[in-house]
């Protein structure tokens, strides 16, 4: 890994924060270029879901399931992980993470019933679950104490390899069958290589970084507003993650359903909204950085439920249209609620970081079991019906302290790493 480079912009945050490590943009890609292959893998589950279902038999409800084993074996060890590694960083174990999404591939490319697909599932869930508390917690470092720029590329990567799971699927993995899965392997050996020199940097840097934190460790918040805004970042995280389990794991059956489409056209449209996740997650940090990260969560949330309400009655060209917009302005509350709960939670990076990517994945699979038994009950279309209110949630974002200001608050919580 090339040593990091200093950033120019926003002088004052990166020098009094972090000294001479200045924002290292090289460590940042290559944490988000990882991401990129983790979530890709990861994605290609999804997106195989109307081949899994017809070669297996299944059921939406069982669709379901393979999403919440998947999902929840990820959200119950990624808090664990991210408290263990606040006290004992181990940041070679990201390569580690890798592995066992290459494991979880192997196996899917063979998987022949629906337990084999669940051991698939949860091996990819576990990968999750040891990449993203580190992965995080590296990113911080490499932010210069632009905490805000740092996340959103770290989380791009992570979306922009979600948007291109489903367009291999349909350029691949339909077209020559389950097994062609296996040929993605190459996909986590090329990751375990980058995220193996990504941790040599964090080895060498790993000293450094936690004198700056302990030197500069800002003054906690009160416990009660930290419970109170806890509880309002949950109501959000619930909100966002309970209606993007409709969009990741329904859209492809309710275009088929109400438009009688193709599943690779469906899957070109779920790539449509990935694709704007994936740039909405790219603005959501800087921004908040900026004007302040409730400012960002506020409209991200709530700005989204005019076009959530429209898509169940919306054709198929508006339907793309909306998606696109939902994906891009729901997907910039991400990064900000993160930097926001670790400026509310200082010194506990890897624990907060755990916490809200284990909650977005343990969300995302009840969501998906939940709506797919409620999918088999009213059909996909009510499911979209039912899910349009979800935003509405988003109300709650005024009850959320401003932590951007004063501004000296906001440059203390910078130093935390």
């Amino acid at each position: 890994m090339s040593p990091p480079a200093t950033a120019t912009a926003h002088p004052s945050t990166a020098t009094s924060t972090h000294g001479d490590l200045g924002t290292s943009f090289p460590v940042l890609g290559a944490i988000s270029l990882s991401h990129l292959l983790n979530d890709m893998m990861q994605s290609l589950m999804l997106a195989i879901y109307p081949l899994l279902k017809g070669n297996l038999h299944l059921s939406f409800g069982q669709i379901g399931l393979i999403t919440l084993t998947y999902q929840i074996t990820a959200s119950i060890l990624q808090p664990l992980v991210g408290l263990y590694t606040d006290r004992k960083p181990r940041p070679y174990s990201l390569s580690l993470g890798m592995g066992f999404t290459f494991v979880g591939l192997l196996l899917l490319s063979r998987a022949d019933s629906f337990g084999h697909v669940l051991i698939a599932a949860s091996c990819v869930g576990m990968g999750s679950s040891i990449f993203h508390p580190e992965s995080s917690r590296v990113a911080r470092m490499a932010s210069g104490g632009r905490h805000g720029l740092a996340q959103s590329i770290f989380q791009v990567g992570g979306n922009a390899g979600s948007a291109l799971g489903p367009l291999l699927a349909a350029a691949i993995i339909v077209s020559h069958g389950q097994r062609s899965i296996a040929w993605f392997s190459a996909a986590a050996l090329l990751g375990m290589v980058v995220l193996a020199l990504v941790g040599r940097w964090a080895g060498r840097h790993l000293g450094a970084a936690r004198k700056r934190s302990a030197a500069h460790a800002p003054q906690a918040h009160p416990p009660a507003m930290v419970r109170r805004t806890m509880a309002v970042l949950l109501a959000l995280v619930f909100s966002k993650f309970f209606y993007l389990a409709s969009i990741n794991s329904y859209l492809i059956f309710f275009l088929q359903q109400r438009f009688g489409v193709s599943v690779r056209d469906a899957q070109l449209h779920l790539f449509i909204f990935l694709a704007a996740v994936a740039s909405g997650t790219l603005l959501g940090g800087p921004i908040g950085d900026r004007i302040g990260r409730k400012r960002v969560i506020w409209v991200s949330i709530l700005g989204v439920a005019p076009f959530t309400l429209a898509l169940p009655y919306a054709s198929l060209g508006a339907s793309a249209l909306l998606t696109a917009i939902i994906g891009f302005v729901l997907a910039s509350a991400f990064p900000a609620m993160v930097v926001y709960a670790q400026e509310l939670m200082p010194g506990k990076v890897g624990a907060v970081s755990g916490l809200f990517f284990g909650l977005a994945f343990g969300l995302g699979g009840i969501g998906a079991a939940a709506l797919g038994q409620l999918a088999d009950l009213v059909g996909i279309v009510g499911v979209y019906k039912v899910c349009s209110f979800l935003p509405l949630i988003g109300l709650l974002a005024a009850l959320l302290p401003d932590l951007h200001q004063p501004r000296q608050l906001a440059n203390r919580g910078a130093a935390s790493a």
